[in-house]
């Protein structure tokens, strides 16, 4: 049963207890029908399995209709529809731009279409390597004379700059060893635009007043010269500009959005019953403190040499089955003092499991789009490196 039907027959049956006049005159007619009195408990799980079955975003007025059948629906509507990092899922769109779960790795995979040049993003429904798996976001790489530009939307076919679909995009210079994120929105309240040709097509489609569309860089990535040309892993870094360095320690805390700035949002709702305040930057995430603040850098995992096997080897826990340069484990890097015990867990691992399948594991405090972006880079020719 989907959420829709659901709906549909909770209403029917809501309107059939007020008509028939059969039951004590309530304070609240939609109260009394089966489904305000059904126990929390299983509300919630018939809820929560409902939410996690369905392949595709869930439209805004279906959970504005479940928030509004009683005190008891709203209040577990709400808690379904907390940031990944507090409910491990992926509810809305926003959730995209917001930081993942602490524990454990939000499993997800890539499909590539080399036809068209074409990445997709899902999220794993299931422990299986193939599942079919909820659509996220799609990129398409555009190879320019001096430069390479990924575009990043939350539709699989809408792949234009100026599209009220578009997030951002990942660019590359001309020997693939150095990758810029951009945001297509601000990533907190003191984010800085930069001035391009493709700032102006985006800000065409201007659609919220609440945000100044355009690209805002959020991570720096840059892959090692390979001067000698040896063979071996790549080296990796990345510095994520809006994310402090304490993000990764306990208690530490990551910018965390609340709103995109899309024209649909009848089909791409964000989080209507979340928000307390009316300005504008309310549905920012916070700044670095202070200009003093540590960037956070991820570096790749040093594999090791497996002498039977005659190659380099990572850990994956069974994400990955197929051996390629283009595997990683992203962890946290401290160049002043030992890494800690979350320094050294693993936030992000790429990897080859079919010819065109390739698993995305991450966590906080890095978002979807982040790390899609950055595994985005793995695919991308590197002249100097390899």
């Amino acid at each position: 049963m989907s959420l829709k039907s659901i709906i549909q027959d909770m209403r029917s049956r809501s309107r059939r207890v007020v008509q028939d006049g059969t039951a004590p005159e309530p304070t609240d007619g939609l109260v009394q029908s089966c489904w305000a009195n059904m126990p929390q408990e299983l509300l919630r799980e018939v809820l929560m399995r409902i939410e996690a079955s369905e392949t595709s975003w869930p439209r805004r007025k279906s959970v504005v209709a479940c928030a509004g059948v009683c005190r008891s629906w709203r209040a577990i509507t709400k808690e379904i529809v907390k940031t990944p990092e507090v409910s491990g899922k992926l509810t809305f769109p926003i959730s995209i731009k917001q930081p993942g779960p602490r524990d454990p790795l939000l499993q997800c995979f890539i499909k590539r279409n080399r036809s068209n040049q074409t990445y997709y993003l899902f999220l794993s429904l299931t422990n299986a390597l193939n599942d079919d798996g909820k659509f996220l976001l799609a990129a398409r790489k555009c190879k320019r004379p001096t430069y390479t530009d990924y575009i990043i939307s939350l539709h699989a076919e809408d792949l234009s700059k100026g599209s009220s679909t578009y997030v951002g995009k990942l660019r590359s210079n001309f020997l693939g060893t150095k990758f810029t994120i951009f945001d297509g929105q601000p990533p907190h309240s003191g984010a800085k635009i930069t001035k391009s040709r493709s700032t102006r097509l985006v800000n065409l489609k201007q659609v919220s007043p609440k945000f100044p569309s355009g690209n805002y860089p959020v991570a720096h990535i840059s892959y090692e010269l390979n001067v000698l040309g040896s063979r071996g892993p790549r080296r990796m870094q990345c510095i994520m500009d809006a994310i402090p360095a304490s993000a990764v320690e306990p208690g530490g805390v990551a910018p965390t959005p609340t709103e995109l700035s899309l024209s649909n949002v009848e089909l791409f709702p964000s989080f209507p019953f979340l928000r307390s305040k009316s300005n504008a930057d309310s549905l920012l995430a916070e700044p670095l403190a202070s200009q003093k603040d540590e960037m956070l850098v991820l570096r790749n995992k040093t594999p090791r040499w497996h002498e039977q096997l005659q190659c380099w080897c990572l850990n994956f826990h069974g994400r990955v089955t197929i051996a390629s340069v283009k595997n990683f484990q992203l962890v946290a890097s401290s160049e002043t003092e030992p890494p800690s015990q979350e320094q050294e867990k693993i936030i992000l691992q790429f990897g080859k499991v079919g010819k065109d399948l390739f698993t995305m594991d991450f966590r906080y405090p890095i978002s979807t789009f982040q790390a899609f972006a950055i595994c985005l880079s793995s695919f991308d020719t590197k002249i100097a490196c390899e």
